[in-house]
């Protein structure tokens, strides 16, 4: 694939970004660079390669999600700058 001043333009367009000249040749210079990267593992033999989930072997260690260090209402309230009997008082922020 062939990077050219037209994909560069409508992919800084998609993600509003804008360049100067200079700065629009490097990045066609450096995406040319990516897709040659991408095109060259193509040539790697794969077949009988599992497809990848994760980078590592090991299994998650799951544990149980078990309650500790509660702290009561009045507790968690009592330093609060603004509160009302059961919540936390903060300023609007969605009109």
């Amino acid at each position: 694939m062939k990077i050219t001043k037209e994909i560069v333009r409508k992919t800084a367009h998609l993600a509003r970004l804008s360049f100067n000249d200079a700065k629009e040749q490097q990045m066609i210079e450096d995406l040319q660079k990516m897709v040659d990267w991408v095109d060259k593992l193509r040539e790697v033999n794969t077949e009988g390669v599992e497809p990848l989930t994760g980078m590592s072997t090991e299994m998650n260690a799951f544990r149980e999600d078990t309650i500790s260090n509660q702290i009561s209402r009045e507790s968690a309230l009592k330093n609060a700058p603004k509160h009302d009997s059961e919540y936390f008082r903060v300023p609007k922020v969605i009109n």
